[in-house]
């Protein structure tokens, strides 16, 4: 074990500013003869509240922008899917340069009158060797949407697509699309038809 070595005059100087300079970590506690007891908060009294006047639920909100629908477009399906067809007929097609040669208008038709009305105009227009027809679906009313649950805006425009998927459809169907706005635009869809065999 080695000796402590004593502090020379001048390092014991320097020791003495350093030890001055510092602060105790923890304070130090008081003898307990000193202290004085510790008393119990007084219990503060209470601040006289302001009257509230009278109000309103939601009288100071903003008013709700209109609703959003959520889910994707038919349109925005549409054109997710992958082009099956001729990719120049097609890129003609949706800049509405070619014209199409038959168009059924589903207007103001419900769902019931409108699916067999569909299946019979495209059948016809591939048996008579029709390639390009016009699907008009209108782009539908927005009513009143008082519920929790958002109602679709317009019916037809969301189910024509997923018909002429179904059978009997689908074996006639090579490509849907919609239309460009010469031809009605996010209310109307050109359907491209297979060739009869």
């Amino acid at each position: 074990m080695s000796k402590r070595r004593k502090l020379s005059p001048e390092e014991r100087e320097l020791w003495d500013r350093v030890a001055a300079s510092t602060h105790r970590y923890r304070p130090e506690k008081p003898d307990s003869a000193e202290t004085e007891p510790v008393l119990a908060p007084s219990a503060k009294p209470k601040p006289n509240r302001p009257e509230l006047r009278g109000f309103q639920l939601g009288q100071h909100a903003k008013p709700c922008a209109p609703r959003h629908d959520l889910a994707p477009g038919p349109g925005e399906h549409l054109a997710r899917q992958p082009v099956v067809m001729d990719r120049k007929a097609h890129k003609s097609m949706t800049r509405g340069k070619l014209k199409p040669e038959a168009t059924l208008d589903l207007h103001g038709m419900t769902l019931a009158e409108a699916h067999p009305e569909l299946i019979r105009f495209i059948l016809t227009a591939q048996s008579h060797g029709k390639r390009l027809v016009l699907v008009i679906t209108g782009k539908g009313k927005r009513g009143d949407d008082d519920g929790p649950i958002p109602r679709r805006v317009g019916v037809l425009r969301h189910q024509v697509p997923q018909w002429l998927r179904l059978m009997p459809l689908a074996p006639a169907v090579m490509q849907v699309s919609e239309a460009h706005l010469k031809h009605g635009g996010s209310g109307a869809y050109y359907v491209y038809l297979r060739r009869m065999r």
